[in-house]
Formats: C-alpha cells, structure tokens, sequence
C-alpha cells in the first residue's frame, strides 16, 4: 500500500492504521506530487505501484492551493528535491518549473504519438489527458438564451445577462485568459474584461461554481472545463455542452492538457523515469477518458467512450505557443488581480 499524504482524504484510522504504518516505515521507491483530484489520479498511481512492485509515496494539493501550492513547494524544494515526478492538471505552472531550473529532460519512448504542439521540444514536460474550455449549457430554463458561439462574443448584450465564468484569478480560466491576451494582445483583453464585468456577465470563484450555477437553474449557460460539465451530466442534470470558436474565422477551443515532469536531481530517478513511461501511455490516457473526469485523449488511437468528443475529428483545437503562453500568464496575474479583487 502507498505511503499517501493528502489533507483531502479522511480515511477510517482504525482500519488502516496498522498498514499505513508498515507502509511508511519502507522508505519510498518513487515519489510523486500531483494537482490532478486525488479521486481520479489515485487509482492510476496504485495501479503502477501493483504491476512495478515499487513503494510509491504520493502526495496532494489541497484544493484551496490547487497547483500553485505544489508547484512553490517544488520551487521551496529545488536544491533538495524530495518528489521525482510531478503531474500537474495543467501546463502554465509546469513552464515556470522549467524556467526556474526544476524540472529535467527526458524523452519517454510512451509519448512519441502526442503531437509535438503538447510536448516540449526539450523534454522537460509532456501534456496528455486534456480538458476542454466549454459552453454548459441547458435548453429547459424559460426564455431559451442560448451561449455565444464564440468566447469573445460573452458579453454581447444579447448573451452577457444569462452567463457566466470563473474569474480569470486562478486554474484554467487564468490560463485560458492569458493564451488570449498572449494571442490578441494584453491591452485588447483587459479592455475586454473591464468592458465584461459591466455587461452583466456573472463572475464567480470558479469552474464548478459556475457550473453548479447553471445545474440549478441561475443562469441558462456557462463557460466551464470538460470535467466539471461530466459532473453535471452524471448527475443527472439536462445539460449540454457547445465547443466554442469552431467557424472558420475563429481560433479554435482550448485544450489544456496534463502535464507530467521529472525533478532535477530527483532522489530516484529511474524510477521516475518507469512511472511517466505509464503515465504517458496510451492505456492511461483511456483511463483517463472513462473516468468521471472525461478527459480528452491527444491521440486519435486512444478508445474512448462514445460520447468523449476528440479534437481534429469531432471539433478544431486552439494553437498555442505554451512557451509564451505561460509568460503571459506570469505577466498578467497582477492586471487580472487588480480587476479583479478590487
């Protein structure tokens, strides 16, 4: 059994006490810190633990630092690292760990059908298993508002009073905001903002708020990430969802992938090495694609559950410059936060 550390769990201490114990008395073969939701990932990095026999210690964001809390602590860690893999739930945060010399290269033989747009060309991280920015949205609530076709046309006067978004402060909304400000300029996106929040637009904590929102009938439609719009349908809420930007004028919706690294001078690094060979394989990513979670695969060859929507067949992904992306991200935290916290 893993020596897991995760403040969001709350096991039953008397029954597994005494394996708990035993199970952290081994020092661990392998260390893993990871941003994806521990009831998804868990069951990936038991299943490698079974077939490589190796002792895993995993360890947990609590959801209120959710990634950037893991990432300060790699960054607290860099002269003695103590993970050796770091999967995160994102990619903006995963190239700060790069910039700052956290992160070492290495090319897993696993990843060689994701396209090369998700990986990084020196191979200090690899995406897979992404969620995709959506429109949720139901056509039971009175007046039949529709969501905009295109991200850009939210606060329109015709669409800004029936939606709403997280504010671009944190996760994937900030990352999706800063790819546009990167793509369209800074200026034109935080006039946009400024112009949003008078709109009647509504802004909220974050995705699954906004999601919840729309479940119990505020608003008609949202914009929201893949996984919590499969929370929604799963439970059992009449909902849909509309992929955003798909004419031909427009960019494309944005996929955000996961991102798996490994550590710089990480304690065993083979090991490391054996545990993102299964991460980034085809296999996982299916897993990943039949859970709850519903992430979207980034190889067409993955199988995948009928109603998983797959990027260049059933709609057209955003490109994106990730480098510069995350950049951007570092750079308007500060003019978002202003907006918005003020």
């Amino acid at each position: 059994m893993p020596c897991y550390s995760s403040p969001m769990r709350k096991p039953n201490w008397t029954a597994t006490l005494p394996l708990l114990l035993a199970s952290c008395g081994a020092e661990a073969d392998l260390v893993v810190y990871c941003s994806l939701d521990q009831v998804h990932s868990e069951k990936i990095i038991q299943l490698f633990e079974e077939r490589s026999g190796l002792n895993v210690s995993a360890q947990w964001d609590v959801e209120a630092n959710k990634t950037i809390g893991m990432v300060n602590r790699l960054l607290a860690e860099k002269s003695r690292p103590h993970a050796d893999v770091y999967w995160n739930n994102e990619i903006a945060q995963t190239l700060r760990l790069k910039r700052a010399g956290v992160t070492a290269p290495y090319f897993s033989p696993s990843a060689q059908a994701i396209p090369a747009s998700f990986k990084d060309s020196e191979g200090h991280w690899t995406g897979f298993a992404a969620r995709a920015r959506v429109f949720l949205y139901r056509e039971d609530l009175p007046g039949q508002h529709a969501p905009p076709p295109r991200v850009e046309s939210m606060l329109l006067p015709e669409f800004a009073p029936h939606g709403g978004l997280a504010r671009p402060l944190t996760g994937t909304t900030l990352t999706h905001f800063s790819v546009l400000s990167q793509q369209q300029g800074k200026d034109a996106v935080l006039q946009w903002l400024r112009e949003a929040k008078n709109s009647g637009l509504s802004f909220g904590p974050g995705n699954a708020a906004a999601m919840r929102r729309v479940c119990e009938g505020d608003f008609p439609w949202c914009l929201t990430d893949t996984d919590d719009a499969a929370a929604a349908r799963r439970n059992g809420y009449p909902v849909h969802l509309l992929y955003p930007d798909q004419q031909e004028d427009a960019p494309g919706t944005l996929l955000i992938p996961n991102t798996a690294c490994l550590i710089l001078n990480a304690p065993h690094p083979e090991n490391g090495k054996r545990f993102l060979d299964f991460l980034l394989s085809e296999e996982v990513e299916a897993i990943l694609a039949s859970a709850d979670s519903e992430q979207i695969p980034l190889r067409p060859t993955v199988p995948t559950p009928e109603h998983i929507q797959l990027p260049g067949k059933d709609f057209r992904a955003m490109a994106v410059d990730w480098e510069a992306a995350a950049l951007e991200l570092e750079a308007r935290q500060d003019d978002f936060k202003e907006l918005f916290l003020e």
